[in-house]
């Protein structure tokens, strides 16, 4: 297969990043895609009590088994097919089955701190930070935390006092500076987003036909 292209989208918690993420798969057509979530790559923590995962400072780079997202791009981009994690949320621990992910000529990674780990940002080919005003991103995580993953309103406000904002100062926001295209207002900035695409669809048509890849925009 031709080269891949490397997609790097990073953003703090809420931020939209996801929405971007898969807007710009719908628009460079999914079946092209591979998409990896760096969230799906959280160390297990099975051998901890629930009340002790739910400690764990899960917006710092330690919390992420990060090589293992490192390999699994170099071998999508050199066209074999990976085995992505699947991560329980509620529980905080990897669950025992996994998802076949394959080769596709746009991998994307997404997640708040792919643009903090150097190795992982040395494999992508374009690098896009999502920025959002704190407010949103801070309703948007109490809404998700609170539906979707079974936490209290006061265990969300509590972490996001003791450890996300913390940590978005210290390395998310900090990871911005590495950027190639930064998105303001996630994925209501539909103009960004198609510009983004556009530019993404004329390099891999490039790639496609054995030529040098040029820069997105």
């Amino acid at each position: 297969m031709a080269a891949s292209v490397v997609l790097g989208i990073a953003g703090g918690t809420g931020s939209g990043k996801t929405t971007v993420a898969r807007a710009i798969a719908d628009r460079v057509g999914r079946k092209r895609v591979a998409y990896l979530e760096h969230d799906s790559y959280y160390r297990d923590l099975s051998h901890l009590s629930l009340d002790a995962r739910r400690q764990v400072n899960f917006d710092h780079p330690d919390a992420f088994d990060t090589d293992l997202l490192v390999q699994h791009v170099e071998a999508l981009a050199a066209g074999e097919p990976v085995l992505q994690p699947v991560y329980s949320y509620t529980e905080s621990v990897r669950k025992t089955e996994t998802v076949l992910v394959h080769p596709a000529p746009l991998i994307i990674v997404e997640g708040i701190l792919v643009l903090e780990n150097g190795a992982l940002r040395d494999l992508m080919d374009v690098k896009i930070f999502v920025d959002t005003d704190d407010d949103i991103r801070l309703m948007r995580r109490l809404r998700r935390d609170t539906h979707e993953r079974g936490r209290t309103m006061e265990h969300v406000l509590g972490q996001y006092e003791a450890t996300v904002r913390p940590m978005h100062l210290t390395f998310v926001h900090p990871s911005r500076r590495h950027a190639d295209v930064v998105i303001p207002r996630g994925g209501r900035n539909r103009v960004a987003i198609a510009m983004v695409s556009d530019g993404l669809k004329r390099r891999l048509e490039r790639a496609a036909r054995g030529g040098e890849l040029e820069t997105v925009g």
